[in-house]
């Protein structure tokens, strides 16, 4: 009898966290637009994910350089926007840039938003640069214009996005992390991107300072006190 009670607490427990668990669900995503069910959970989760993957004992990956020269211009760099316009890197000097491969179904998506309000916050000072990317485990399938319409109607993203293409280390690899992630050209990294939301930072002279990894808050400390030195 006591064990069929307990039972049936357990059961009555689940079925109000799962009631509970809807409601933020469907609190958090009031203002998504065009979202999918996985889209949607993935945003709701997002800050706990965060907690989890920045807590005390879990692994940060942080590369700092700050003596190493590039060996091929940061500015000789160009590429294409999500919209098809080119976009000169050259144009960038005299501030810092921040450059992130993106993908739309990724626990990480939430950092679209923390990148927004960073932007923001540093606007004139910072340019931050996405790159929607389909390598890890086939986050990012939408069309350009697919990605563009999802990260401004859900995040207001307003910083500049490049077309889709591949980061990884392959002979397909955009060169701009072609640069990012080899000596040879930034000078001192050959850390290519671990996962979606891989982050670098560019000073204002075009070198590579900084990596940061996928589960560090763009908002992070160690991320504004890169910036604000």
């Amino acid at each position: 009898m006591i064990k069929q009670q307990n039972i049936k607490r357990t059961f009555i427990a689940l079925i109000l966290l799962c009631i509970s668990f809807s409601a933020y669900v469907l609190v958090v995503n009031k203002n998504s637009k065009q979202m999918t069910t996985r889209q949607k959970f993935l945003k709701a989760v997002y800050p706990v994910l965060m907690w989890w993957r920045n807590r005390p004992d879990a692994e940060k990956s942080i590369l700092s350089n700050k003596k190493a020269i590039p060996v091929v211009s940061f500015y000789s760099l160009k590429d294409t926007t999500i919209t098809g316009r080119l976009f000169d890197f050259a144009d960038l000097k005299d501030k810092k840039v921040l450059l992130v491969n993106t993908a739309s179904n990724c626990g990480f998506t939430g950092q679209y938003d923390d990148l927004e309000k960073l932007y923001r916050r540093y606007e004139g000072k910072l340019v931050i640069v996405g790159f929607p990317a389909n390598d890890f485990k086939d986050q990012e399938k939408g069309s350009d214009e697919e990605i563009a319409q999802f990260c401004k109607r859900n995040f207001d993203v307003s910083f500049p996005l490049m077309k889709k293409s591949s980061v990884k280390k392959s002979e397909q690899q955009n060169a701009v992390f072609r640069w990012l992630s080899d000596p040879a050209k930034n000078g001192w990294n050959k850390r290519g991107p671990t996962w979606n939301f891989s982050k670098y930072l560019v000073n204002e002279q075009g070198d590579l300072i900084n990596y940061f990894g996928p589960a560090i808050s763009p908002l992070d400390k160690a991320v504004i006190k890169a910036i604000g030195e």
